[in-house]
């Protein structure tokens, strides 16, 4: 007899890929979730090539033992690293990858100045590369900010801290961006702060909603959805029941 497949999956190197969870919740209210956080492991954006793709390929292996009828890697620095491999290694799955929001980006500012602000694995690897070279009109500057993750991490969301520190990653481009794309899923969760650095007129773009919304397409075009009654399950691999109360914090925020 098949057992029915119930959860999504939905991995990140922490908490940050809380903030795509949220958007699928909000979403796709009926689903059944399974979210993972590898803190044990994070930061992920400044390992090796290699080590961000084993993680992910562990943390793939042990939730797709579980009853899951779809994977969402809400984690741009697996994404950017691992998608591909995790594709042709389960090539029955429904497996979505989160992208900086760049596409958005360009098509509200097709000749403007857009900044991605990633963690440094992300910004490295080839796929980001590709992305750039569709938008041949745009000017893109990159901006590496590894050293939010951990704030992040800590549940520090504003503040002295994070407002030096974002005045320090941003500074330089105050007034001379159309667009900033947050390239990591933690990122959202200081949207507020980076605003305030950024001022009104720069647009501030993440790929949570993008990525919702194509694993519900994903899941339609299957007939997997669910029609309720729909839960979250968050797990940690850092066993720290600090960083799960800032993961309910988070989700519900």
């Amino acid at each position: 007899m098949h057992t029915k497949k119930e959860y999504i999956a939905v991995f990140d190197s922490g908490v940050g890929g809380i903030s795509v969870l949220r958007e699928l919740v909000k979403r796709m209210p009926n689903e059944k979730y399974l979210y993972f956080g590898d803190s044990a492991n994070a930061p992920y954006g400044s390992r090796s090539t290699q080590e961000v793709r084993g993680l992910t390929m562990a943390a793939a292996d042990m939730l797709l033992q579980r009853n899951v009828k779809a994977l969402v890697v809400a984690c741009n620095t697996a994404t950017a690293v691992a998608i591909n491999d995790l594709r042709a290694a389960y090539p029955d799955v429904i497996i979505i990858g989160i992208e900086p929001a760049l596409k958005m980006a360009a098509d509200r500012f097709p000749r403007g100045t857009i900044g991605v602000m990633a963690t440094s694995v992300t910004l490295r690897e080839e796929k980001f590369h590709q992305q750039i070279e569709r938008f041949p009109g745009a000017r893109v500057e990159v901006i590496p900010a590894n050293g939010l993750v951990p704030m992040v991490e800590k549940g520090l969301l504003e503040g002295p801290e994070v407002d030096a520190y974002l005045q320090d990653a941003l500074g330089k481009y105050v007034g001379k961006l159309d667009a900033l794309v947050l390239g990591c899923t933690h990122f959202p969760f200081v949207a507020e702060a980076v605003q305030k650095v950024m001022g009104e007129k720069t647009l501030i773009l993440d790929g949570g909603e993008g990525t919702a919304r194509e694993t519900e397409r994903r899941l339609a075009e299957a007939g997997l959805c669910n029609d309720g009654p729909g839960s979250v399950q968050i797990e940690n691999s850092a066993g720290d029941a600090r960083l799960m109360t800032l993961a309910a914090e988070l989700l519900e925020r």
